[in-house]
């Protein structure tokens, strides 16, 4: 009979596995071309896969919260029509590709010290994990104790990282005990202690304990990854943005009849933004062990907080290259599915520096930390009315003035005070200087 293997997709390069959170068929569901079958989820986005065929459910390989690969076969669609004389398996990333090898089982991996990982286990390992095992030499032995985080006390691959770093601390750890000229106190030796880094928290019992959800877990993994592995350094400007604001007071019902598009100031700063970092080049990078990465294309994330109290941050593309109009309706769009959880994986990827709107919330400043493997962020804070001095050519007065704190959280690994400094300088310079009889 002629079926349809349905693979899990590739949603990043970066991206080997995604979770199964939610099936939305059956085996025996009869479903038309793009009707979506299951939703999954990985460390980037989540996504609702549809059929690209039409048939039957004849097999579903893997259940709910199960951790799958890239390029596995997730289901089996018996086709329309199919006969049971004929015998082809076309898949969903390559219809007319050879056909896919049989995976009925995940692949062994094989480990020193042990046959091999999963076989003489009731616990899974998912393909990156025993991948992460077998380069670094961890037997399935040693596998077996490492606690995991995930659905199940899963090991994750944030868990893998984790034990691998403390492992590395370990042996040096041992090592420097073991020589005999080196004294070590009593407290190194307590390493393996520590090495869980976890707070002891008493809880009474008026208190309640909730579970961190998916995307809770990733953003704080993430976010004490940043802080480790970017000494972070925080510098503030306080921008005049006047003619700004008085601007978009004057334009925005006009640009929204013209363009169908509301204006908000976002599109304004990121254009600011995008033309700062072409003008300093070295914080549109990153850092890879001792090579600095200076990025071609500016692509401009913007941190979006989501109904859940989630947050995510979809990238705005060739920042430097659109205008007002394009960097208004790129702004739109990516909010409005970043909050409709509808962004594709792209919409989320190669961001080169990345900006978060404290003003948002009525907060005057904030120090944000860094998404790595960015070097910058900058944080906008909300716009007020303030006395200021203004020089005219009779003297000086005071006067009523548009003011926002801007604050650069940058890696001083690579980013010096003088550079960041000038950046943020710059990007308030743009801002100050904005055409306030700037045409649609």
């Amino acid at each position: 009979m002629s079926t349809f293997e349905i693979l899990m997709p590739k949603m990043g390069e970066s991206v080997e596995e995604a979770t199964i959170t939610k099936w939305f068929v059956s085996e025996g569901d009869t479903v038309q071309e793009d009707d979506v079958l299951l939703e999954i989820a990985t460390d980037k986005v989540d996504s609702e896969i549809p059929s690209p065929v039409a048939g039957t459910i004849k097999e579903i390989k893997y259940a709910t919260d199960d951790v799958v690969a890239v390029g596995l076969p997730v289901a089996v669609i018996l086709l329309e029509g199919a006969e049971d004389s004929v015998e082809e398996t076309p898949t969903a990333s390559s219809p007319r590709s050879a056909p896919t090898p049989a995976t009925t089982d995940l692949p062994v991996v094989e480990v020193a010290g042990t046959d091999s990982i999963n076989k003489d286990s009731d616990r899974f390992y998912s393909p990156l994990v025993r991948s992460m095992a077998k380069e670094e030499g961890i037997s399935a032995g040693e596998l077996e104790k490492i606690a995991g985080s995930g659905k199940d006390g899963r090991v994750t691959k944030t868990d893998m990282q984790s034990y691998i770093a403390n492992r590395a601390q370990q042996v040096t750890t041992k090592a420097a005990v073991s020589a005999p000229s080196q004294t070590v106190s009593p407290t190194v030796t307590q390493a393996p202690a520590a090495k869980e880094h976890k707070v002891n928290v008493s809880v009474s019992a008026n208190d309640e304990i909730v579970q961190m959800g998916r995307m809770r877990k990733l953003i704080a993994d993430h976010m004490v990854m940043s802080k480790q592995v970017s000494p972070h350094v925080t510098s503030v400007v306080e921008a005049d943005v006047t003619n700004m604001v008085l601007w978009r007071t004057k334009m925005k019902d006009a640009f929204q009849k013209k363009y169908g598009e509301k204006i908000t100031y976002m599109p304004i700063i990121t254009e600011a933004v995008a033309k700062a970092l072409r003008d300093f080049p070295g914080v549109n990078a990153s850092v890879d062990g001792d090579n600095i990465i200076l990025r071609k294309d500016v692509n401009v994330g913007m941190a979006v907080s989501l109904p859940s109290g989630d947050l995510i941050v979809p990238v705005i593309k060739h920042a430097d290259q659109k205008n007002l109009v394009g960097l208004t309706g790129d702004v739109n769009r990516l909010a409005n599915q970043a909050r409709e959880n509808k962004l594709a994986p792209d919409d989320i990827q190669g961001g080169t520096f990345t900006i978060t709107n404290f003003g948002s919330f009525k907060n005057i400043i904030g120090t944000p930390i860094i998404n790595q493997p960015q070097v910058a962020i900058l944080a906008t804070g909300s716009i007020e009315k303030k006395p200021a001095v203004i020089e005219t050519p009779t003297g000086d007065v005071i006067g009523i003035r548009h003011k926002m704190f801007l604050s650069l959280s940058y890696d001083h690994r690579i980013v010096d005070g003088a550079l960041g400094g000038a950046f943020l300088r710059r990007i308030g310079d743009y801002l100050e200087e904005f055409d306030i009889n700037k045409e649609l």
